[in-house]
């Protein structure tokens, strides 16, 4: 049996392998993963959120270049944590468009950025600034004085809108990680009982399904949302609540057609347990059609995250995700700067039909038929 199931997974692989559309979906999505986790080593704004503002460098089109000096406040660390470097840091610096500078025995002098043919007055500030805070003056010009380039341009605040988006992977990501996690983790049991007992519970399990899916699933997101709350985690939990019923369907309808066959009725006759037959023979026969509609609840939770975003919802300012990235820019396409709405509008779609490709070709190469 050993030697069995491992020649099928490798006949799976061979055929996953086969299929270069499916390859480049499972690249993909590996890669939204792990920018997902390392959001912050990608991202050139390592601010919490990439929420660090400057509203002089607004609305800077795509490649923008500034130089810019960075004075330390009062909660400067010149250490960085493992927290920082997962999760970002607090904002710590105040940071200055400038056109140029000039470092003086004691002090900084520098001319104030104040956009296209303006020219500010010649500012000073005082070293201590720096070396009150156990900055040496010599790394003040290395470390706080820099050309960043702005690759995707700055929105409305001045953010680096490439950092924002960068970010933005990791709400969308993890939206459909664990709202699959709670589809299937809620979904499975419900629909095995259901399919497997059948009478009076499986009944009652079939009332609950219809009652829950004649309900929009947007709107019992929003209903959800309103009840538990707004945030990060509230928006996770909502969205996965409504997503178990479609695994529940599928899993029944496959129980019912298994817990009749001869191998089922084998174990039966063996004094194989109820949860035995379940969880250990009829379930890892199903798992194909799970598999797609996993992938296809990842790819629709995305969506709803991002529509939730969109209506103001989901994901909270200054949070990034792609869907109020959407909103917070999709009124700059008649001005220019079109690519603020469209670049998280094409990640979304990329990202959705990665998904829906990549869990089409698990189904055809596991396929137990």
């Amino acid at each position: 049996m050993t030697q069995s199931a491992e020649s099928f997974n490798k006949a799976a692989i061979r055929k996953i392998k086969k299929n270069l559309l499916g390859v480049a979906s499972f690249l993909l999505i590996c890669l939204a993963a792990f920018i997902t986790i390392f959001a912050y080593f990608f991202s050139g704004d390592k601010v919490k959120n990439a929420n660090q503002q400057n509203v002089i460098i607004a609305h800077q089109p795509m490649g923008f270049k500034q130089l810019l000096l960075e004075i330390p406040l009062d909660n400067y660390t010149k250490t960085n944590s493992i927290s920082d470097f997962f999760f970002g840091k607090d904002i710590e610096t105040e940071q200055v468009a400038i056109d140029s500078y000039k470092i003086e025995a004691d002090s900084v002098s520098y001319i104030p950025y104040l956009g296209q043919g303006l020219t500010g007055e010649l500012t000073k500030i005082s070293l201590k600034e720096w070396t009150d805070k156990g900055i040496p003056k010599s790394e003040v010009e290395n470390d706080f004085i820099y050309k960043k380039k702005f690759i995707f341009g700055t929105d409305a605040y001045g953010r680096d809108f490439y950092s924002r988006l960068v970010i933005g992977t990791r709400i969308s990501f993890l939206i459909g990680f664990i709202a699959v996690f709670i589809s299937l983790f809620v979904g499975i049991p419900i629909g095995a009982i259901g399919g497997y007992y059948r009478g009076k519970v499986d009944d009652f399990i079939m009332w609950l399904i219809n009652v829950v899916w004649s309900i929009p699933t947007l709107l019992l997101v929003i209903a959800i949302t309103l009840a538990i709350g707004k945030g990060f985690w509230q928006i996770f939990i909502a969205v996965g609540l409504t997503m178990w019923v479609e695994v529940a369907r599928v899993v029944r309808g496959q129980f019912i057609s298994y817990r009749e066959r001869e191998f089922v009725e084998a174990a039966r006759a063996l004094g194989f347990s109820d949860l035995r037959i379940i969880f250990k023979e009829i379930l890892p026969n199903i798992l194909a059609p799970v598999i797609v509609i996993s992938a296809a609840n990842f790819a629709a939770a995305i969506l709803v995250e991002s529509g939730l975003s969109f209506l103001g919802i989901g994901a909270q300012p200054p949070t990034p995700s792609w869907g109020n990235l959407i909103k917070e820019n999709y009124s700059h396409i008649i001005i220019g700067e079109a690519h603020l709405a469209l670049f998280p509008g094409i990640a979304i779609m990329l990202l959705v039909l990665a998904f829906n490709v990549f869990g089409n070709v698990l189904r055809d190469a596991f396929d137990v038929k």
